[in-house]
């Protein structure tokens, strides 16, 4: 998707600094991926939580990330603007509440939701052409993240 850049001041915006990843999607090359490297730390400090925790956790971004991201938009006035990363941090933390604490688990998964988000198989492109707002910007990310756990737990299982 091609949109105009925008400029660095926007992070002043609470709303943007949140959904730019702190300002990571303000990178000019692959915002998306940048946001998700970026969720790799807090990734990491999940595995130490309990399980029900790393769920509130992941949850708690999804929900409140719905609003963040919709609001973003509509002040951009660019329905799922690439700087928009926020929705690419909150689908990788779903995926920490699958995966196995190491390194190894973590970069599949980390390459496994790119793959998906990037070539959109159905139904994740029609809900992102289809579906406006802050919760089409969060759920086809989280559709991505889901196909990614799906196949983390096909590897596990034949591992």
């Amino acid at each position: 998707m091609a949109s105009a850049p925008v400029s660095p001041r926007i992070l002043r915006d609470p709303v943007h600094l949140l959904a730019t990843g702190f300002g990571s999607g303000l990178v000019p090359w692959a915002p998306g991926t940048a946001g998700s490297l970026l969720a790799l730390a807090p990734v990491w400090l999940m595995f130490d939580l309990p399980l029900p925790w790393r769920v509130a956790v992941a949850l708690a971004v999804v929900v409140s990330g719905v609003w963040v991201c919709g609001e973003s938009a509509r002040r951009l006035a660019v329905h799922d603007h690439p700087a928009i990363v926020l929705d690419e941090i909150a689908a990788m933390l779903l995926l920490a509440v699958f995966l196995e604490p190491s390194v190894p688990w973590l970069l599949a998964a980390l390459v496994l939701f790119r793959l998906f988000d990037i070539a959109k198989p159905w139904p994740i492109r029609a809900v992102d052409r289809s579906v406006s707002g802050g919760v089409g910007i969060m759920l086809d990310d989280v559709l991505a993240a889901a196909y990614a756990a799906i196949c983390l737990a096909g590897i596990d299982f034949l591992v």
